[in-house]
């Protein structure tokens, strides 16, 4: 589903939000307690170590 498309179904109207707001909260965790952050980006599955200073819950890919 693309950033305009509205889900045509109450019961998933807030499940784009819902998933971006457990996104920032799971960067966060992962943040605090130094674990990396699987991510599918670009058509790769990739490791990444979030970093606390990027803003917007940011993550920078893992080496290794």
């Amino acid at each position: 589903m693309n950033e305009t498309a509205k889900p045509q179904c109450a019961p998933l109207s807030g499940v784009a939000e819902a998933l971006r707001r457990a996104a920032l909260r799971a960067r966060e965790l992962a943040r605090q307690t130094h674990t990396p952050v699987v991510v599918y980006r670009n058509g790769k599955v990739q490791s990444q170590i979030p970093d606390a200073s990027a803003a917007g819950g940011g993550a920078e890919p893992r080496q290794g």
